[in-house]
Parts: C-alpha cells; sequence; structure tokens
C-alpha cells in the first residue's frame, strides 16, 4: 500500500464502545426486527435465514434487550451472509491505512484475536473487527444455519 492509501470502515456503537468494520463487507444495514432464535446454538446467535451475532453478548456477556433503535449491520464473510446486532451505527469513517495501530497484546488473547486492529477518529477509539477471526470459531454454528 502507499502511504497516502485510505481505508473505510462503518463504525457503530455497542455497551458504549465503538466498534468498526470495513464497508466493502457491508451488504445492508436495518433496523431490527424479531428474529427466530435457532436450536441449539449460542445465545450470541439470533436468526435464521441470515444468522444474527449479537456482538454485546460475544465482547460483554448479556443479551442484547433488543428495541426499534437496534440496527443489524449485515455483512459478507466470504459466501457467508451474516448479521451483527448493534446498538447504533455511528458512521462513516476515513482513515489513512497507516494510522491504524496494532492492537495492545493483553492477557485475554480470547477476547482480543479478533480485533484487527485500533484507529483514533475526531478523538474517539474505533475498534476494528477482523470478521473472519471473529465468526471462525462459530462455523458449524453458520452451516447449520445456512443449510
Amino acid at each position: 500500500m502507499s502511504d497516502n492509501a485510505t481505508r473505510q470502515f462503518i463504525s457503530f456503537t455497542v455497551a458504549g464502545e465503538e466498534y468498526g468494520v470495513d464497508i466493502m463487507a457491508i451488504r445492508e444495514i436495518k433496523r431490527w426486527t424479531p428474529a427466530t432464535v435457532l436450536p441449539e446454538a449460542p445465545d450470541y446467535v439470533r436468526g435464521a435465514i441470515v444468522p444474527i451475532f449479537d456482538v454485546r453478548t460475544r465482547f460483554h456477556g448479556g443479551l442484547t434487550e433488543v428495541s426499534p433503535t437496534h440496527v443489524i449491520l449485515v455483512v459478507a464473510i466470504d459466501e457467508l451472509m451474516v448479521g451483527l446486532l448493534a446498538d447504533a451505527v455511528v458512521d462513516i469513517v476515513t482513515v489513512a491505512a497507516d494510522s491504524i495501530k496494532p492492537v495492545p497484546e493483553i492477557s485475554q488473547h480470547d477476547q482480543t484475536a479478533f480485533l484487527a486492529g485500533i484507529v483514533s477518529v475526531e478523538g474517539r477509539m474505533v475498534v476494528l473487527l477482523d470478521l473472519n477471526y471473529l465468526l471462525d470459531r462459530d462455523k458449524a454454528v453458520l452451516a447449520r444455519a445456512a443449510a
């Protein structure tokens, strides 16, 4: 990449923290509508046609008490379509590729392995997600949902 290459992310909030996913992965952003729970699925997976991952449960614990103000970011990960349940969409963030900082190493590797980097935007920190790694542990759940 050249020094002036930029990257774009859609940022969203969950439990007061701001996260970002690559804008090219986003297929749709929609308001929350009730979903069908999949049998034998972890409690952070909601949905039948498009599995919906409850990001709050995945990162912070505790199910999201959904309301009409919540949003679902439908993302494409390889051939899979998955929804990410979030509190709100914040912004489209454009940053220089070289401004993305690595995630600090901390003791809870399992909680940070799916983070791709951190970027500062207008005085706030946006944690960038690695969608492939985030869902890697749940390929069996996704395969059942796609069937």
